[in-house]
């Protein structure tokens, strides 16, 4: 199409945005088995829900933590801060005020409810809680970057800090989780060459191990294994086999997928439908994220399905996540290109100041 921008015209790593474009479907797919095939608690036992959870939002921040990585060295602490808040916080504080008027729309009765802004914080943290997460984590990481940029060593100590923080108020418990992998692909990141030329000596031997830890941890994986249950907290022997557990099987299954998932890329990077994870899907993921979060969090205030077969349900869950994708293309197809809104709306400037820009860190 004349004048259109090619993905690769900002230089974006494209196997990335792939990676990125199967996550976010696959978090789709989790809310749609808990919210849709399952209404009640069998959703943690369920088989594809445990696979999808031991690693789609670890491997997701690590991969934000990757890509942060540009902005922790290269901008001021107020430029990295203020352009993370406008790129996550905005949008999302917008797609809560929809989801909110939604509410009180369809529920008047909720208006006379009185609130406050440790409720409003609360609230959206419940919902978008991987956005939140995300900016603590960007944050916590450029304050270290200020002391020293470059020792793993800050990093590591963040961690062990961060991990033995007995904080459960709110999503602080997810914070503790998905933290580690964000430093992890910042580390990755400070020392491309070092990590690739230990895992390129060392690969068969290294996929194997890790494919065999990910099986052993899929199959002890328990409902008590999620940090949704066990808040990341060790107060006996069981709970600090259930965090174990947890870390361990979701660093073995992200890096075994996320080997996968780049392989897939390279072998079928000319497929249409390969592409179309890519550019459509991995490049909208926070978009995609915050519509879904809107769409689940709102069913959470009706009934339905309770007399739904297991064909109905499959049925609705394929139309729903269709309608959810479908949705967001929709939206950014009409907001791209129009200034403030763009920003308000997807987190990102229009396409045209994105052709003077340099390329993309997040």
């Amino acid at each position: 199409m004349p004048g259109a921008r090619t993905p690769e015209a900002n230089d974006r790593d494209l196997g990335l945005d792939f990676a990125k474009g199967v996550l976010i479907t696959l978090v789709i797919v989790g809310h749609l088995i808990q919210y849709v095939v399952y209404r009640d608690e069998g959703f943690w036992e369920s088989p594809c829900f445990k696979w999808i959870y031991m690693f789609h939002m670890p491997l997701f921040m690590a991969i934000s933590g990757y890509l942060s990585w540009r902005a922790l060295l290269r901008k001021s602490f107020t430029q990295a801060i203020g352009d993370r808040a406008m790129q996550l916080l905005l949008p999302m504080l917008f797609w809560y005020a929809l989801l909110e008027t939604a509410k009180l729309a369809a529920f008047s009765s909720s208006a006379n409810e009185p609130g406050s802004v440790l409720q409003f914080l609360n609230d959206s943290a419940g919902t978008y809680w991987f956005i939140w997460a995300a900016f603590v984590s960007f944050l916590l990481v450029k304050i270290l970057s200020i002391f020293n940029r470059r020792s793993p060593w800050i990093l590591f100590l963040s961690v062990i800090l961060v991990a033995l923080a007995p904080v459960t108020f709110s999503i602080s418990p997810l914070i503790r989780y998905t933290f580690p992998f964000f430093c992890l692909g910042v580390s990755f990141a400070q020392s491309r060459e070092w990590w690739t030329s230990i895992t390129r000596s060392h690969k068969p031997l290294l996929i194997t191990f890790l494919s065999i830890a990910a099986l052993v941890c899929f199959l002890a994986w328990r409902k008590d294994t999620y940090i949704y249950n066990n808040l990341a907290l060790v107060h006996d022997m069981q709970s600090a086999k259930n965090v174990l557990l947890m870390l361990l099987g979701s660093a073995a299954a992200s890096a075994i997928v996320i080997v996968l998932v780049l392989q897939c890329w390279k072998v079928g990077r000319s497929n249409r439908v390969t592409r179309f994870i890519t550019v459509e899907l991995g490049q909208s993921t926070l978009l995609l994220y915050l519509i879904q979060g809107t769409v689940f969090r709102l069913m959470d205030s009706i009934q339905y399905g309770e007399l739904w077969d297991l064909t109905t349900r499959l049925a609705v869950a394929g139309i729903l996540g269709g309608a959810i994708v479908a949705v967001a293309l929709m939206v950014r197809w009409i907001v791209r290109d129009i200034p403030y809104l763009s920003q308000l709306v997807l987190g990102a400037p229009p396409r045209s100041a994105c052709l003077k820009y340099q390329p993309a860190d997040n």
